[in-house]
């Protein structure tokens, strides 16, 4: 696709230009045969003004219908038909009379300045129709702000506007000129209309031929789907630029809580393991129980927090596998308590009836969310008030709902809960690193569930976990 000019269509629209010229010549000189027959048998009952003020009113005619060139052409025309027909002596062009030539030449010029004047409001109402549409159709296009604007609305907007079947902006590149976005049926390497958009763009549109196309308005045009190319590439790059960031908090997030929470672990492993292989050290079997249930913990804490870690980047790069199914949330809860239980000291209080409708969800995500908010809830409560777990349907959901009577969470603080790495008490450095919510909360809406915290009456924080029962 080469060329940066609007241009017009050649042999086609030459063709329907010269047939439509025949058609006006054609209906202009019927009219005025068909006037001069119905004239002729009244030229005795009739003025020669009056005569020539019907035949004025003709030419006007044809200068409205039929443009300039015709109407001129009328204008002289009519002249030699009054004199042949109606000025004596009768059917020759001779004229009698001085007063006679001056009224046929006052009527050829009045007709002729008739003619150019019409034509020129005729123009004008065309150019001030054109402009209104043009200002109409820019005004839509830019009355969207410029980072809302899509590229393809601009070129659907050049499509309709000239009826083209398809519209397109070209780059030129360092490996050609290449559509960056097209609208319709992509436009061949000679399109109908084509107008440069700025450095290396152009619009191009195919089509039907086009009539007398305004080149400032389709560079208007060109210019605007210039710009919402530009914005579209800007926010992308705004966009990639904060995921950037947001990647690089994450890191940094990671490194830091991480840097911590392994380190505790291992630290305490090597430390029971060096006590145990240590030959100078007479420990009794209490003592010896007593390191190795401490390996033993420091082992699980380093197990939960690499499934935790494991788990949020699966979330996070949308490799989730996610395998609903009836899954009955009593024995759910059961083996998440099962697996996960309570410290030594606190307890939880069950009531998950064993009636409830099944939920549609997949049971080991679904485990994993109710371990992971019992054991917020018990990390969150005093050490004297236990856990309530309470499950009931309502209509096609069932609820569960994990509360605690801690000290609740602020109603503007709740949704940074369930971020990575986050916590309500950043500032202490011995409570994990804050994904157990941000885990259960996306576990919950892969299962196409809700998790939602309010507050627990009398004090405390409530996560009600909600799910679509089973079909």
């Amino acid at each position: 696709m080469k060329g940066s000019n609007v241009r017009h269509s050649g042999g086609g629209q030459s063709r329907r230009s010269v047939s439509r010229r025949l058609v006006a010549v054609g209906a202009a000189a019927a009219g005025l045969a068909l006037l001069t027959a119905a004239l002729v048998p009244a030229r005795d009952s009739l003025s020669l003004a009056s005569i020539v003020l019907i035949y004025l009113t003709a030419v006007v005619i044809v200068a409205a219908t039929g443009g300039l060139p015709l109407a001129l052409a009328a204008a002289v025309t009519s002249g030699g038909v009054v004199n042949f027909f109606f000025v004596p002596p009768f059917h020759t062009l001779t004229v009698e009379s001085r007063d006679l030539v001056i009224t046929l030449a006052v009527y050829v010029v009045v007709a002729t300045t008739v003619s150019v004047a019409v034509d020129l409001a005729a123009r004008q109402r065309a150019a001030a129709a054109r402009r209104g549409v043009e200002a109409a159709l820019l005004a839509r296009i830019t009355e969207t702000p410029l980072e809302e604007r899509p590229l393809s609305a601009v070129l659907e907007h050049v499509r309709d506007t000239f009826g083209m079947t398809g519209a397109a902006l070209l780059e030129n590149d360092a490996e050609g000129e290449h559509p960056v976005a097209v609208v319709g049926e992509t436009p061949s390497a000679d399109p109908t209309l084509s107008a440069p958009a700025g450095d290396h763009l152009r619009l191009v549109a195919d089509g039907p031929p086009v009539f007398a196309a305004d080149q400032r308005f389709l560079v208007l045009l060109a210019t605007a789907a210039a710009r919402a190319l530009q914005a579209e590439r800007l926010a992308a790059q705004a966009a990639r630029a904060r995921e950037l960031t947001e990647i690089d908090n994450l890191r940094a997030a990671l490194l830091a809580a991480v840097g911590h929470d392994l380190r505790t672990p291992l630290a305490g492993i090597k430390a029971c393991v060096s006590s145990l292989r240590e030959p100078d050290l007479e420990l009794t079997d209490a003592q010896q129980a007593e390191l190795l249930a401490t390996v033993d913990a420091s082992a699980d804490k380093m197990n939960d927090l690499v499934e935790n870690l494991l788990a949020l980047s699966r979330l996070q790069a949308g490799a989730l596998s996610v395998h609903p199914c009836a899954t009955a949330l009593d024995e759910i809860t059961a083996a998440a308590l099962l697996h996960t239980p309570p410290p030594l000291g606190r307890t939880v209080d069950v009531d998950v009836p064993d009636d409830l409708p099944p939920a549609w969800a997949d049971p080991g995500l679904l485990e994993r969310v109710i371990a992971n908010l019992v054991s917020n809830a018990l990390h969150a409560g005093p050490p004297n008030q236990p856990v309530h777990l309470y499950a009931h349907a309502t209509g096609d959901r069932v609820h569960l709902k994990v509360t605690d009577h801690g000290p609740g969470v602020p109603a503007d603080q709740r949704e940074g809960i369930f971020a990575p790495f986050q916590r309500l008490d950043d500032h202490t450095t011995h409570q994990g690193l804050g994904l157990g919510l941000a885990i259960a909360r996306g576990f919950t809406e892969a299962m196409n569930g809700t998790l939602t915290p309010t507050d627990t009456r009398g004090g405390g924080l409530t996560m009600t976990l909600t799910l679509p029962t089973a079909p």
